[in-house]
């Protein structure tokens, strides 16, 4: 038994070995490439238990490129997009997991009126341009992102997508196949919602952030208030825990005394802000997503 095992690992590595090898012994040209392209496909694998920065942000980049070009439409208004770009850059310096030489954060605008945010692994974060006319100020719009950081700086949809592959008997000693945590991501990005647990620790972390970069902690309130009175659900809040109970968990923790210290209240500012978006544009021209090749992963 023990030499069988040994055969088991033992190719699998040579390959690497043989690999890399192959790679640093031949000259290389200026363009930039991944070290996935030089091995072989029985070895493309991803160890979640084990996922460092620089493999989070690369498989984080092929989540994005699918994201972006298959389910959702990106807004093209560089002035919005810097804007959302600085809070976001902001309020992660605040976060238990900042910037690094190699983790960094992208923040991108979604052409979608619909009221919703999400983020992926890798550092991004994707906001709806519904959601940021439905804010009120820029404290409630920084108390969504905050949020969303926080599901990252967690590793929220790591731990999501372990426990996933486990039950989809996908988990291996090989580790998960790259291709097949891509599409999961995207599973896990637009349709599972994260666990009770996972909610309630991005609030609470959020309104560390928020009140950290200096933001009135009554925006993240005021705005959780705002969609429970919505005519429908929000998708935003659609596959979260009970929106009442988050706020009742958060004002637990807010002092009412200091609860509107801060800024970002100031209205008729931020309405200035995003005036640029128009939520009655035609919609015609949206393409309709790509079929995945398999979704049953």
């Amino acid at each position: 038994m023990q030499q069988v095992r040994y055969r088991r690992w033992i190719y699998p590595i040579l390959s690497i070995w043989i690999a890399l090898g192959l790679w640093i012994a031949t000259p290389q040209g200026s363009q930039g490439f991944s070290i996935w392209d030089i091995l072989p496909d029985a070895i493309q694998a991803i160890q979640l238990a084990t996922l460092g920065d620089r493999q989070e942000m690369a498989l984080g980049k092929e989540i994005n490129q699918q994201l972006v070009t298959r389910e959702v439409r990106l807004y093209d208004d560089e002035v919005m997009n810097d804007y959302i770009d600085r809070i976001g850059q902001r309020l992660v310096r605040e976060s238990s997991r900042p910037p690094s030489s190699v983790f960094r954060y992208t923040f991108q605008v979604v052409d979608d009126e619909s009221v919703n945010a999400f983020a992926t692994l890798g550092g991004f974060v994707y906001i709806h341009t519904g959601l940021i006319a439905e804010a009120e100020n820029e404290a409630e719009l920084a108390s969504v992102i905050g949020h969303e950081i926080a599901h990252i700086s967690q590793r929220h949809a790591i731990k999501q997508m372990r426990r996933l592959a486990i039950t989809r008997g996908l988990a291996s000693a090989a580790g998960l196949d790259r291709n097949r945590a891509v599409q999961m991501g995207v599973e896990i990005a637009l349709r599972l919602p994260h666990s009770r647990e996972a909610e309630y620790e991005a609030d609470a972390l959020g309104l560390k952030m928020m009140t950290a970069d200096g933001y009135a902690q009554i925006g993240m309130v005021d705005f959780m208030k705002k969609l429970v009175r919505a005519r429908s659900v929000p998708t935003v809040l659609s596959t979260h825990p009970h929106a009442r109970d988050r706020i009742a968990a958060l004002e637990k923790v807010i002092d009412p005394e200091f609860a509107k210290q801060g800024r970002g209240l100031d209205a008729t500012t931020y309405q200035d802000r995003i005036a640029s978006i128009d939520l009655e544009t035609e919609r015609d021209d949206l393409p309709e997503p790509d079929e995945p090749d398999s979704w049953e992963i």
